[in-house]
């Protein structure tokens, strides 16, 4: 009780700041549900940032509406309203992306760093529905652009360093535009070792290295036309999950594509887009760095994706409208081969995404209708159409085992509708809407192979005979402004009939040695997930701002058992000083303990915890060009704790000094 109230008063006190500076880094549209997480040069937000070179993964964990699941240092995956990346949409500049690995371990957002990043826009439920079908949301990282400007480079230097891990970080970028010719080039590299937690507690398997490369280059075919072609490279390298009984030796990713554009191209369309693109993800796990392994194993997975979108754009009279029609093909492969540690005994190979295609076409149309200066409806509504079909005899073979029936392939409609109305009066705004989306399930849900899940300790057998998930949402918003102070709550409610869930079949035998059991995907008549969040920033004086911010979550299904992963309450507070080229940050976050959980999913809860972070930015001037200067400590008091979504329960990092360098030159 005692933690509770402290807690509750260093809230209302503001004696911290969050790392995220959520003043002047996200900025929320109640009318479209709609987080915008600015990174890049926009606004020059590294000079704001208590950590302007923080991966990927930490700038996310920054919105209301995002939560990070983590297995390791590296590469966490990101839920949306509570949700896994099987019920959202992760696009890189419109592309859809899928990840090898049949354990989640690179998810979307790991194959692009900060650096090269101008936002990352992040949309609640039905309003994520513009690049793909989704229910829980979608997350869409935009990359930096010099565009067709007067001639002038752009350069800078990063470098930094933290304590706890042994983090080095480099990396580059250059840019140039004129009016006939733009390009972006960026490169980051980053290097770890095992990190400790609080109480010097040292994480083994928790190192990982590195490498990405970005480039843009765009030209002007005519005074209303260009093209652009773009290109990620990314490399990771022994890359260690503590969390889980396996690491990965290489992780990397060639996402590559070319743009057309048309301003005006006809009277009644303002802007038309069209885009190609190509990724291929490689992902090679084994455990050959572990000690004490009853079995070796090797699981390595692949994943390519051809896609497209063609979207257009226009205002006719009070409404203003957009369409996208977009499409991919994916095939995604994974396989497993034991290792036997008898050598006179033979190796055991399995197909565990058996060479799964994926075919996908749909169509996004919404328009945005302002009725008058105060009243504006927001429509939109999306069809798309997917067919998957398995590719290896062997592994339709396998899955017929337990499935005789089954057919190769499989298509599905799936429809979505989002409706949302806002009214703005005086100081208020105040919004409310309903949406309806469906989804397919996934490669793992519908077609996985005694995939192991360490969390519960099962093998996990998909089940291709799945319907399709269905969620009705509503939500809902309120917000005030004056001239010192804002505050903002919203919620949302999802009421999802036919939801996935693995659960136990004790008439099959694992695969894995020391397993509890097979789990099979089944589906549940409904569950229901809600998620609600209440902010509030207010300025103190001129030079003094504090934020604070307060999220809550509950998901249940409908026999009232807990859904796993399920944030309890959790909050954030922050202030911040600036004067003059000089600022200096603190910030509180912590939730409080975590007494409802998934027992059949693993879960064990988890404590309270309330961790400080404090930082401070010098700006200064060589030879005329700017240098950044960030120092900091995260984990202040060395606090032992982990998280709701904290796999396994692995330790987040004790006390983290760091600095932050970035040399700009221009």
């Amino acid at each position: 009780m005692k933690k509770i109230l402290f807690t509750v008063v260093l809230f209302f006190l503001g004696i911290a700041t969050t790392t995220a500076q959520e003043k002047e880094q996200v900025t929320t549209d109640s009318v479209s549900l709609k987080e915008i997480i600015l990174i890049g040069k926009k606004q020059d937000v590294s000079g704001k940032e208590p950590k302007p070179l923080a991966t990927l993964d930490e700038y996310l964990e920054k919105s209301s509406k995002v939560d990070m699941i983590k297995r390791g240092a590296y590469a966490w995956e990101p839920m949306i309203n509570g949700m896994t990346t099987e019920r959202s949409v992760i696009t890189i500049d419109g592309m859809r992306i899928f990840s090898a690995c049949t354990d989640k371990m690179d998810p979307v957002t790991s194959y692009v760093e900060i650096s090269n990043l101008s936002e990352a826009s992040i949309s609640s439920g039905q309003m994520g529905a513009e690049n793909g079908a989704t229910i829980g949301g979608g997350i869409d990282l935009k990359r930096q652009k010099e565009g067709f400007t007067n001639r002038r480079w752009n350069g800078g230097l990063s470098a930094g360093g933290e304590s706890n891990g042994g983090v080095k970080i480099a990396g580059f970028d250059l840019s140039y535009g004129n009016d006939s010719f733009y390009f972006n080039s960026d490169f980051m590299y980053r290097d770890a070792e095992n990190y400790f937690a609080g109480g010097n507690e040292e994480v083994r398997y928790s190192q990982f290295t590195k490498y990405n490369y970005s480039g843009i280059a765009g030209f002007k075919i005519s005074n209303h036309q260009a093209v652009e072609g773009s290109v990620i490279l990314d490399r990771a390298i022994d890359v260690g999950y503590p969390a889980l009984p396996m690491d990965v030796s290489l992780a990397q990713a060639a996402i590559v594509s070319l743009m057309y554009e048309h301003h005006q191209p006809v009277d009644f369309i303002e802007h038309w887009e069209t885009k190609l693109y190509f990724n291929s993800i490689e992902h090679q796990m084994d455990d050959s760095e572990r000690t004490n392994v009853p079995v070796r194993m090797d699981m390595p997975g692949w994943s390519d994706t051809y896609g497209y979108y063609s979207k257009a754009k226009t205002t006719l009279g009070n409404h203003g409208i957009k369409v996208n029609i977009n499409g991919f093909y994916n095939k995604s492969l994974a396989e497993m081969t034991m290792y036997p540690n008898d050598p006179s005994e033979k190796e055991m190979f399995m197909f565990t995404w058996p060479n799964v295609r994926t075919l996908y076409s749909g169509i996004f149309l919404e328009d945005h209708i302002s009725i008058n200066e105060k009243y504006s409806l927001q429509l939109s509504g999306s069809l798309g159409s997917q067919m998957n079909e398995i590719h290896d005899p062997s592994g339709l073979q396998s899955l017929r085992i337990f499935y005789p029936e089954m057919e190769k392939s499989k298509a599905r409609l799936l429809p979505g509708f989002n409706s949302r109305f806002q009214t703005d009066f005086r100081n208020w705004n105040f919004s409310a809407g309903v949406g309806y989306g469906e989804r397919a399930p996934s490669v793992s849900e519908g077609y996985g192979f005694y995939l192991f899940n360490s969390f519960d300790g099962f093998d996990y057998i998909g089940n291709p005979n799945l319907a399709k998930e269905k969620s009705i949402e509503l939500n809902a918003g309120a917000g005030m402004k004056r001239k010192e102070w804002k505050a903002e709550i919203n919620g949302s409610y999802f009421h999802i009939m036919d939801y996935i869930i693995g659960k136990p079949d004790f008439t099959l035998s694992p695969m894995t040695i020391g397993a509890n059991g097979i789990k099979v995907y089944e589906q549940l008549p409904y569950a229901t997930i809600f998620h609600g969040d209440f902010s509030v920033s207010y300025k103190l004086l001129n030079n003094l701002n504090w934020n604070g911010k307060v999220i809550y979550n509950r998901g249940r299904s409908h026999n009232k058992e807990i859904l796993p992963l399920v944030q309890p309450l959790s909050y954030f507070s922050s202030l911040e000083f600036r004067s003059g080229l000089f600022s200096m940050e603190t910030s509180i976050d912590g939730a409080v303990e975590k007494t409802e959980f998934s027992r059949e999913f693993g879960e064990s809860g988890a404590p309270s915890y309330t961790v400080v972070n404090i930082s401070a930015s010098k700006v200064m001037y060589v030879h005329q060009q700017k240098l950044i200067l960030k120092l900091g400590a995260e984990n202040l008091f060395d606090a032992f704790y982990y998280t709701f979504s904290d796999w396994n329960n692995i330790p987040r990092k004790g006390r983290n000094l760091f600095i932050n360098l970035k040399y700009f030159i221009q």
